[in-house]
């Protein structure tokens, strides 16, 4: 199961949390009494209203503290260190425009005031968790903003542990983890006490791998706050990462009892759920963490695998198009999507969503091998000349082209180039390519050699696969894979495997069932056929034999009957003739029992309509130089 990245949604808890201490000091009794006249009872009702102010402040009564530090504003609307607060009060309720204003009249009056210059990045970096579109389509620019206030704070105060928080949170958002680290460590070092710092620093080596570190942290910060709820998150995100699980639920409710509204909280509650096979209420949390934080793509993905697991793909698909309307740029959940819908046979959906993702990541490998997957099955399902005429056969030749040029030693995408050029009846000797070293390397070895009807070196290479799959989860994705490029053979041995293990018998049984269910619908495709060949409607007959190589490509008698009423359309076409012999030749492989007799039959037969396709040709040529 994968790894989920939950920090970027943690960032409400962690920008939120930032101290501030030195800003909400009251300002020096000179100072007051300058700007008061020299009331010596105003200065004390000031700094007695900021005080209490500090300590609503610290103890999280935002609301209480934002009315005493406007009455303090009312007697000194000129205290920046009472602006700074207030501005603070107000980030935390995420009254951002608000907190915005009083950072900016406090820059006004002091304009190298470091902790303002955070406040007003922490104020940008909040203002990504809106689901605004065109502040999620600004992203970058905000990062950017942000990090600039932050290096402004830091040349100003390069003491104050807050500016160095904030920024290691915007490189965090930025991908920048080796330097968020760095900004991290430093606060924390400024500040030894600051949960804030030692829970981000926690996320950051988190996502870094560094689990043990990571643990330290989150441990350190409940030490010093156990009402901390991002360090609980953290510290059941590590257990989880390890596989305690019992540990991981008993930290992740004690985060949503601090703090029911966290999205990734819920995400990974349902991950541990969903590890323990509690699937009811995996999919609770994870819808629960879509509706705090609709963009949220792992969450869909979660309830998608779901959904999948249990043989319910049309749901699935819808669940993903939903993440879709609010992210229409995100390449995981186009990939998903381009998945699902080959393995229930929408080819044309599957081949704009991988299109979708190549134009999103033009280096996506997964794309381009499973776009040159999705055109060979469609091209079993209609007429080659009209297939390889298409524009998309084009585009797709020159997105495999371009994932190569980014990854030229890699195996499975020469072999989905090589599947093309199969399909455009170009000569590809697979040998020359090199031996498949992985399990991912044979499958699609085994789908090359698919395409040049070598079905039994492409059993080979799929029976090695089955062998080598220990856990139901891999046997089952395996036969999943077999059964989208319709190695039926191959997908019901991996089924069957799969059904001897625990934890996939349903999953096992419903496979199997599709399985049957394909044979069957090739068998009356090949019957359906047979009667319009006998009423000599050939060109009917040949969609009928081409659906049933479709849904069993091994079912010998589509390829015979295909054979025939080709070779009857093509007197005077070579193309029909030549792919005739293919299907002829194809045949003859699917029955190694044939009689000696027959086989020597139609071996004859095949010479001869070589040699008429090759009298075709050099007619074709003859015409074509007058």
């Amino acid at each position: 199961m994968r790894n989920l990245d939950m920090t970027k949604d943690a960032r409400r808890s962690l920008a939120a949390l930032f101290c501030l201490s030195a800003a909400l000091l009251p300002c020096q009794p000179g100072a007051i009494a300058q700007g008061t006249g020299g009331n010596t009872t105003l200065k004390g009702r000031i700094e007695r209203d900021v005080a209490m102010a500090d300590q609503l402040l610290q103890k999280g009564r935002y609301a209480d503290a934002v009315d005493l530090y406007r009455q303090a504003l009312k007697r000194n609307r000129r205290n920046v260190g009472v602006l700074v607060g207030l501005g603070t009060a107000l980030a935390r309720q995420f009254k951002l425009d608000g907190a915005e204003e009083q950072f900016d009249k406090a820059l006004a009056i002091d304009p190298k005031n470091a902790l303002a210059r955070s406040g007003k990045a922490t104020v940008l970096l909040n203002r990504l968790q809106s689901s605004s579109a065109t502040i999620l389509r600004n992203k970058d620019l905000i990062l950017a903003q942000a990090e600039e206030e932050c290096k402004k704070a830091i040349a100003l105060d390069p003491n104050l542990a807050e500016p160095h928080l904030t920024l290691g949170l915007v490189y965090k958002d930025q991908g920048r983890l080796t330097e968020a680290a760095g900004e991290l460590e430093a606060a924390a070092k400024l500040d030894p006490k600051s949960t804030e710092a030692l829970v981000s620093l926690g996320l950051v080596r988190m996502a870094l791998g560094e689990l043990d570190k990571a643990l330290e942290n989150f441990k350190q910060a409940i030490a010093l706050n156990p009402g901390n709820s991002t360090a609980h998150y953290g510290l059941g995100r590590v257990y989880l990462k390890q596989g305690q699980l019992d540990e991981a639920i008993r930290e992740l409710n004690t985060s949503l009892y601090q703090y029911p509204n966290s999205a990734p909280a819920r995400e990974a509650l349902g991950a541990a759920y969903e590890l323990q096979g509690n699937t009811v209420a995996a999919i609770k949390e994870y819808q629960e963490s879509i509706r705090i934080k609709p963009e949220n793509p792992l969450a869909y993905v979660r309830i998608a695998q779901i959904r999948q697991n249990r043989g319910d793909l049309e749901h699935s698909i819808a669940e993903l198009r939903s993440g879709l309307e609010l992210m229409p740029d995100n390449p995981e959940l186009h990939m998903w999507v381009a998945n699902q819908s080959l393995q229930l046979g929408k080819i044309d959906d599957a081949i704009r969503e991988y299109g979708t993702v190549l134009s999103l990541d033009k280096g996506s490998k997964e794309a381009a091998r499973g776009l040159a997957r999705a055109y060979t099955m469609q091209a079993s399902r209609q007429a080659a000349a009209a297939f390889l005429m298409s524009n998309e056969f084009e585009k797709a030749e020159r997105m495999v082209e371009q994932a190569l040029q980014l990854y030229p030693d890699d195996l499975e995408l020469r072999l989905a180039q090589a599947k093309l050029k199969i399909l455009a009846g170009k000569p590809v000797n697979l040998d020359a390519l090199g031996n498949p070293q992985t399990d991912g390397e044979r499958v699609a070895y085994a789908e090359a050699l698919l395409a040049q009807n070598r079905f039994k070196e492409a059993t080979e290479q799929m029976n090695t696969v089955i062998a080598s799959a220990t856990k139901a989860k891999q046997l089952v994705s395996v036969a999943d894979l077999a059964f989208a490029i319709r190695d039926l053979d191959s997908a019901e041995a991996a089924y069957r495997k799969a059904l001897s293990l625990p934890g996939a018998e349903e999953r096992a049984r419903r496979g199997l069932a599709a399985v049957a269910g394909a044979r069957r619908s090739a068998e009356q495709a090949v019957r359906a056929g047979d009667d319009l060949a006998w009423q000599k409607q050939y060109g009917s007959a040949v969609d009928q034999y081409r659906a049933a190589i479709y849904e069993n490509p091994r079912l010998a008698a589509a390829r015979l009957g295909l054979a025939k009423v080709l070779e009857k359309l093509g007197t005077a076409c070579e193309r029909d003739l030549r792919s005739a012999l293919k299907q002829y030749r194809a045949y003859l492989d699917l029955e190694p029992d044939l009689p000696a007799k027959q086989r020597a039959k139609l071996t004859k037969r095949m010479e001869q309509l070589d040699q008429r396709a090759r009298k075709l040709a050099h007619k074709d040529r003859q015409r074509a130089g007058r």
